[in-house]
């Protein structure tokens, strides 16, 4: 049995096939530049990261775009706050942005087209709209689509227009024909810097949001292809948009699969910038390692909730470390291991995968290999379990490494007092030996006695 998932278009969990038999054609909505990514985005990023890695694993080629959205509101109202230009804030914040990426392991998709770079694509996707009947221009020169003439509005959300119009509380913005017609091209107002203006037949202004990710996903991936993804806050009405505004273009599907991971919650309230509870990558960052706050994601299934607390975090790390310590204690054989995914723990690995991204039955497969790895001492599964870590953007670093970071005392002090402890223990001054290991305790720092010596490991991140 094959790779199946949950398709929020159907809401239901279906094979997997792509258009392109080996080639997986995957879009997902990516940051909206002008402030630092906090653990919501880092949720996103991790899920498909996953998603990508696991494509690869099972042998597909994978064509992966994640967006950048380096044009909106809320990008030229920050610029103008910090008195800066909008190309200094935005390159700014996409290098704060692959800086939390790479730390937390996520590879780089294939592309990351900008928004900006693709307002050609954009006017000429509008232009199509509007010359077969979808898009009108309004008194206030902006240029809207016109919902009710797309006849498919409602199909991801699984809500009528009528049922979403109910539910509209907004009032009709001037020019709009209906409250759930949305923006295509924003009119230039006066007090914009001008490098937030382009010139169109519609005269000078900006892209909607919508419109950018159907013109660069059309652009970089074809009118249809495989999975379109982003977090669930997308499904309505960014994703819902998309569609209607690409179907009505192109007169085929945008995407066959979409994908939504779940929130992140802080005290089971979802973890947003406009509530104000949420943290920075960079401030859990300052606080813990960064494997283990991918763990802590990865762990969790895509689609479910994740609720963040500290104690989760420090769980996850201690659960990392069992792990981390089966690899120390039974290194890995040097030659690279080819998984066979036909073997006992792989096949229940890749059984996991293939059931929607299931990461939490296939970490479950990783503690019971490391069980038998410490059971069995056998190198050779010591490497499968190294192997599919990897799968996961796990266990890759040296297990000493990992098992010493993360404590603030000097691990030069730490080995002058394990020497001094060794000294003591030559001249029976056990009282002594045993008053060092109860120091290091008490600074979060256990000893291992073995015959090949003493060795170290941190308790607290």
């Amino acid at each position: 049995m094959g790779l199946r998932l949950h398709n929020t278009l159907s809401g239901q969990l279906e094979d997997f096939t792509p258009l392109e038999p080996g080639h997986v054609r995957m879009y997902v909505c990516g940051m909206t530049v002008y402030d630092n990514c906090h653990l919501g985005h880092a949720r996103s990023m991790l899920a498909f990261d996953v998603v990508q890695r696991w494509l690869k694993a099972s042998g597909y080629q994978v064509t992966y775009v994640r967006n950048v959205t380096d044009i909106d509101d809320n990008i030229i109202r920050r610029a103008l706050d910090n008195g800066e230009t909008i190309g200094a804030l935005t390159e700014r914040m996409v290098q704060s942005l692959h800086r939390d990426a790479d730390a937390l392991g996520v590879e780089r998709p294939t592309h990351e087209p900008r928004a900006t770079d693709f307002v050609p694509q954009m006017l000429s996707l509008i232009q199509t709209l509007e010359t077969k009947g979808y898009a009108y221009r309004a008194s206030n020169q902006d240029v809207n689509f016109a919902v009710r003439k797309f006849e498919g509005y409602g199909k991801l959300s699984g809500k009528s227009i009528d049922q979403l119009r109910a539910g509209e509380r907004v009032a009709v913005d001037d020019g709009k024909h209906d409250p759930l017609d949305f923006v295509l091209w924003k009119s230039a107002k006066a007090a914009e810097p001008q490098e937030a203006k382009w010139g169109s037949v519609y005269g000078p202004g900006r892209p909607g949001w919508h419109i950018e990710c159907s013109a660069m996903a059309c652009e970089l991936l074809g009118e249809s292809f495989d999975i379109h993804g982003g977090g669930a806050d997308l499904q309505f009405p960014h994703h819902e948009n998309e569609i209607t505004q690409s179907e009505a273009a192109n007169d085929k599907p945008l995407a066959r699969y979409w994908m939504h991971n779940g929130f992140v919650t802080r005290d089971n309230e979802k973890m947003s910038k406009s509530l104000g509870n949420f943290f920075t990558i960079q401030e859990i960052l300052a606080r813990f390692d960064a494997e283990s706050t991918r763990f802590f994601v990865v762990r969790s299934h895509y689609r479910s909730a994740l609720n963040y607390s500290d104690a989760h975090i420090e769980d996850a790390r201690t659960a990392l470390k069992r792990l981390y310590t089966s690899l120390q204690t039974v290194p890995p054989q040097s030659e690279p291991m080819v998984i066979d995914w036909s073997a006992p723990y792989a096949d229940r690995f890749k059984a996991a995968m293939d059931q929607d991204f299931g990461t939490p039955e296939a970490v479950a497969v990783l503690f019971d290999l490391a069980s038998e790895v410490n059971r069995s001492g056998s190198p050779q599964l010591s490497a499968l379990l190294r192997a599919l870590g990897a799968v996961l953007g796990l266990l890759q670093s040296l297990p000493e490494v990992f098992l010493r970071a993360g404590n603030s005392v000097d691990a030069i002090h730490i080995d002058t007092l394990i020497t001094e402890r060794q000294t003591a223990k030559a001249e029976r001054d056990f009282a002594r030996a045993d008053a060092i290991r109860n120091q290091l305790l008490a600074q979060g720092i256990v000893l291992k006695d073995s015959a090949q010596g003493t060795t170290w490991e941190a308790t607290t991140v």
